[in-house]
């Protein structure tokens, strides 16, 4: 499916195929699968290194060696968590896709009355811009330390920066100045790579699974809001009937997507309101000109996320409830009286808001993004009490 085919890219280059069309065998390579796994095993010795290295930074007092482990624990955590969700929901996205299908406009003529080029550029430009964020963000992270390493020591030769690693770990042997450092620097390498493409592709499949959702309800309002009432009162019938199976047809669509990706929703709400302030405390406590630029990337791709998350739930919510109107738009009075006592049923029913939900908790909408900046702007005042006394 063309809304899709960004988040199936990067999904793929962590070993998951997220979802099985009807016209494809249910068959997972084997080399699907053993990339899949070893993505998983070298996240999780990365993230063990992680906490080694936050619980010695505690021991010894260190603050801000502990926020700052905190903020990678917590990226590689949503990225990691993003991904096995989403590989332990693939029955249910299958059939999610498999339903989108049905629906989906089937022929040229019907692409223009849905509007389709309109969603599907909106949809592709959204997610390559994000894409491109993401990808910079990371490989930013990922070769700092050498590039420090290069330009620094090896060219400009004005300070000795040594071997270094991307992200703070322990590991309980000397890893300094022999083999056992390439490979812990190729394993970062790798983990950065697998915790952002776990966090881009499901941010993606759940923006292309929005704006087809927005799609369908946008379509279903101008077709309701457009026809015009005979005198007939079988064919009236009809068509409102058809309209609300329509409907009836997208909402079930919601609660699949609701119940897919609540959970990973959640978690991605809770984990980067602590990332936000962490990161922000980072940039407050005096650090060199180039590791602000590597934070100030951080802070901006994750503000980025919410906001992304933040903005089809509210298109969503927003799409959900143009039906009423357009039902209420329509040449009703000249209709028979059993028309207009079934149409009361299909205004009152897009009246209560249709939302993108972080589970039973948070109903999704911009107004969410000024929620969370809140909760981070309080912790990071915490923070940074505790760091002055």
């Amino acid at each position: 499916m063309k809304f899709m085919k960004y988040a199936v890219f990067f999904y793929k280059s962590v070993g998951i195929e997220p979802y099985t069309k009807s016209s494809r065998p249910r068959k997972i390579s084997l080399w699907s699968n053993l990339l899949f796994w070893a993505n998983v095993i070298n996240l999780s010795v990365i993230v063990t290194g992680e906490f080694l290295h936050l619980r010695i930074s505690f021991s010894r007092g260190k603050l801000i060696d502990a926020v700052t482990v905190m903020s990678y624990i917590g990226f590689v955590f949503l990225g990691m968590s993003k991904m096995l969700f989403i590989w332990w929901k693939k029955p249910d996205l299958s059939d999610m896709v498999h339903e989108l299908e049905h629906i989906y406009p089937q022929n040229k003529d019907q692409e223009k009355v849905y509007r389709l080029d309109s969603y599907l550029r909106s949809c592709s430009r959204i997610s390559i811009t994000y894409a491109l964020l993401y990808s910079v963000l990371i490989w930013t992270f990922n070769l700092f330390s050498t590039m420090q390493f290069l330009v620094y020591e090896k060219w400009l030769k004005i300070r000795v920066v040594g071997q270094t690693l991307p992200y703070p770990v322990y590991f309980p042997w000397n890893w300094e100045a022999n083999w056992s450092y390439y490979q812990l620097l190729f394993s970062q390498y790798f983990a950065g790579h697998t915790s952002a493409s776990g966090q881009i592709a499901t941010d993606l499949l759940l923006c292309a699974v929005a704006t087809q959702v927005v799609m369908h309800f946008d379509h279903l309002a101008r077709v309701v809001g457009n026809h015009h009432l005979g005198g007939d009162w079988s064919e009236n019938l009809r068509f409102l009937a058809g309209a609300v199976r329509y409907h009836h047809r997208i909402l079930r669509l919601m609660d699949v997507l609701n119940d897919i990706f609540g959970v990973p929703l959640l978690l991605n709400f809770m984990v980067s309101t602590f990332v936000i302030c962490f990161v922000g405390f980072q940039m407050t406590v005096g650090v060199p000109p180039d590791i602000m630029v590597k934070l100030s990337l951080f802070l901006f791709s994750s503000m980025c996320q919410v906001y992304l998350i933040c903005h089809y739930g509210q298109l969503i919510a927003d799409a959900s409830s143009g039906l009423s109107i357009a039902a209420y738009k329509q040449n009703w009075n000249d209709a028979d009286v059993r028309y207009r006592r079934a149409l009361v049923f299909l205004i009152a029913r897009p009246q209560r808001t249709t939302y993108l939900k972080a589970t039973v908790f948070m109903n999704i909408t911009r107004a969410t993004m000024t929620d969370l900046l809140q909760i981070s702007y309080k912790f990071f005042a915490l923070l940074r009490t505790m760091y002055i006394k």
